[in-house]
């Protein structure tokens, strides 16, 4: 269900000052399921970190959305994965612009997918080390609910709150960082993991340690958050083919690590789709009847795998 209610959010640096994007408030969100079937065709993006216009254009570029911000994707899904936050100056733009493409995804029969990255849970626990200067202003207590960001925002806050570490979508496995073999090794469904670390989004890490299953979900080296391995030369083959059966899944796709151009590895298995957004190099993933493409700011396409 959504509001009545309406609000309007100027477009960041566009060649006009009038130029607005409008979405509608939800009604008090709900935690998000966790497990979904095939789509139509699905859109994956990752790591834009505050820079809105990349996430503009891919969006548009894949046919996801009009210039005026209309849906047209149908059915299909597309999976935002993990930070949004931090260094790039539109944050909060690019939060509403997701925030507000949830709603009009539903009235088409499509989905959106927001999953947490690292910089979110930073930025929900109230961690200032990379945030931009323009929202680290004033005085802000790291006891509270972050951060200069939600400065009288407890909607964005509570919708936050209700999205997931980790979700299936078909044949997908989606997690920004990945899946280490300590957290394989807990045997915890995908719901399990979603509902332990929900409650602690917001609290600080030291309160973890003396939690196994609490310090493998949030401490950095094995945290689906943080984890490289798949990309430093931790994982190998049988740690991806283990995850993979044991949730059912047939590619692991993650952000967190960025690469020149979205990547496959092990034989196709893992594929990595965080590409450089602040320098122009942007990339999005779009997959359809099991084949993957490149999706470039242009509008170009390249099929890959």
């Amino acid at each position: 269900m959504v509001s009545p209610f309406k609000i309007s959010i100027q477009v960041p640096n566009y060649k006009d000052d009038l130029h607005y994007f409008t979405f509608r408030m939800h009604e008090i969100p709900k935690n998000e399921a966790c497990e979904y079937s095939t789509p139509s065709q699905l859109f994956v993006v990752s790591d834009i970190e505050g820079n809105f216009a990349p996430l503009f254009k891919l969006l548009v570029a894949g046919g996801v959305i009009s210039q005026k911000m209309e849906w047209l994707y149908g059915s299909g899904h597309v999976v935002i994965l993990g930070d949004c936050f931090d260094r790039g100056e539109e944050v909060t733009e690019c939060l509403w612009l997701i925030y507000g493409l949830e709603e009009k995804a539903k009235r088409h029969g499509g989905h959106v997918h927001y999953i947490l990255g690292n910089h979110e849970i930073m930025n929900m626990n109230g961690d200032w080390r990379y945030v931009h200067p323009r929202y680290a202003v004033g005085t802000v207590s790291l006891t509270d609910p972050p951060a200069a960001l939600y400065y009288a925002n407890d909607e964005l806050w509570r919708w936050l709150q209700s999205k997931n570490v980790i979700e299936r979508i078909g044949n997908y496995l989606f997690v920004h960082g990945g899946v280490s073999r300590e957290l394989l090794d807990l045997r915890l469904s995908l719901s399990e993991i979603n509902a332990l670390a929900r409650p602690y989004y917001s609290h600080k890490f030291p309160e973890f340690l003396s939690d196994n299953t609490l310090h493998t979900l949030f401490s950095a080296d094995i945290s689906p958050f943080w984890y490289r391995g798949y990309y430093n030369g931790v994982a190998d083959k049988s740690l991806v083919k283990n995850t993979l059966k044991f949730y059912n899944s047939k590619h692991i796709i993650t952000g967190h690590t960025m690469l020149e151009t979205i990547t496959f590895f092990f034989d196709g298995k893992v594929i990595n789709v965080n590409t450089d957004h602040a320098n122009n190099f942007s990339e999005g993933l779009m997959v359809m009847k099991n084949k993957f493409y490149r999706v470039f700011t242009n509008g170009e396409y390249h099929k890959i795998g």
